[in-house]
């Protein structure tokens, strides 16, 4: 590689990038989060190394939450760092404190999309590794997360819905103590986060006191292990999404200006349990745009078998999903005829067949 120093992470990485192609193609303007911690410097220089084979144009970013006294240091570090390998880097302070990690993330992908933008980036890389996989799959465990939420931190997904450009997540091979081990073998300077600590943070608590509890007396590979388990899921979260889809068009009518959701009862309810309630999240998601629990999700499942004129409890904004023949409508309980009690058929020939 023209002198540059060369490991079994070089290679390892090298080589999923030839396998996924798709994760970080050759000539493409890369967009590189950088905090200055050990996983991120570690992304960072083996971007570097890697760049001669791949030709790829890196820039860095680097977001100021100004959360504690030492932020501006931080940044300057990862300032340096960039300008010693020659990189271009963009350090963004936030224009407001956050008081959660939710409203930081949020802020921080939109600077990456703003950046990335204007940049003309096709890809954002994150630092993310098996073991934020493993912390992630654990915290939604413990949440009553459902397969969706366990396998998230994919290797790839669309910055934001609909978006052309991707984040990349090239690490989720390497655990932490492989960055670690990384960064030691090649002399990288590392700035220490004193949050990482902080045991006020639940991911923290996953790190420095569950995950070790769990590595001494169940396995000392969980988190090589869960990480497997996240791999597997996304495959399976794949596939069920994709027969979801092709479910979802065949049973549900939209609403309309004139026209509430309708579900046609018979083909939803003899597809697959897992399907159908992925058909039905889909549905209250977007009828009543709120988040939807377990819970309703079972309600609006029990009315594809249950008696004409069964009515749910509301749901969020008020909706209600009533049984009307070959139907499940879902609209405002103040509209379309419910009167709280009951339901009155205003729409016409509901048994009509799916157009």
């Amino acid at each position: 590689m023209g002198g540059v120093p060369w490991s079994n992470t070089h290679a390892g990485v090298h080589r999923l990038l030839r396998v996924r192609q798709s994760l970080l193609p050759a000539g493409a303007t890369v967009l590189v989060a950088v905090s200055g911690g050990q996983d991120s410097v570690c992304l960072l220089k083996l971007l570097v190394d890697l760049q001669p084979k791949w030709g790829w144009h890196l820039r860095v970013v680097h977001c100021d939450h100004g959360w504690r006294a030492d932020s501006g240091a931080n940044a300057e570090f990862v300032k340096e760092l960039c300008d010693r390998w020659a990189i271009p880097c963009n350090v963004v302070v936030a224009d407001a404190p956050y008081s959660t990690e939710a409203a930081a993330r949020q802020w921080r992908y939109r600077v990456f999309d703003d950046l990335a933008r204007q940049a003309h980036c096709t890809r954002v890389v994150t630092g993310h590794t098996a073991s934020d996989r493993t912390e992630t799959l654990l915290y939604n465990l413990l949440r009553g997360s459902g397969i969706d939420g366990l396998q998230a931190l994919v290797w790839q997904r669309p910055l934001t819905p609909a978006s052309a450009i991707a984040v990349v997540r090239p690490l989720l091979g390497l655990t932490r103590q492989q960055t670690a081990d990384f960064c030691r073998q090649f002399g990288l300077p590392i700035w220490e986060d004193a949050t990482n600590q902080d045991l006020g943070y639940a991911r923290n608590r996953i790190r420095l006191e569950l995950l070790p509890y769990l590595q001494q007396h169940f396995n000392p590979a969980v988190e090589s292990t869960l990480a497997h388990t996240a791999e597997l899921l996304t495959a399976e979260v794949e596939l069920l999404e994709r027969l979801a889809a092709e479910l979802y068009e065949t049973v549900v009518l939209p609403a309309t200006d004139d026209a509430p959701w309708r579900l046609v009862r018979s083909p939803l309810a003899s597809a697959p349990l897992a399907l159908q309630r992925r058909v039905v999240r889909r549905v209250l998601q977007q009828a009543t745009c709120a988040q939807v629990s377990f819970e309703q999700v079972e309600k609006l499942v029990a009315l594809l078998t249950a008696p004409n004129g069964s009515q749910s409890d509301p749901f969020p904004g008020r909706m209600v999903a009533v049984v009307q023949g070959e139907w499940v409508v879902v609209s405002r309980g103040s509209e379309g005829g419910y009167t709280g009690n009951s339901y009155i058929n205003t729409f016409s020939d509901p048994n009509r067949p799916v157009d």
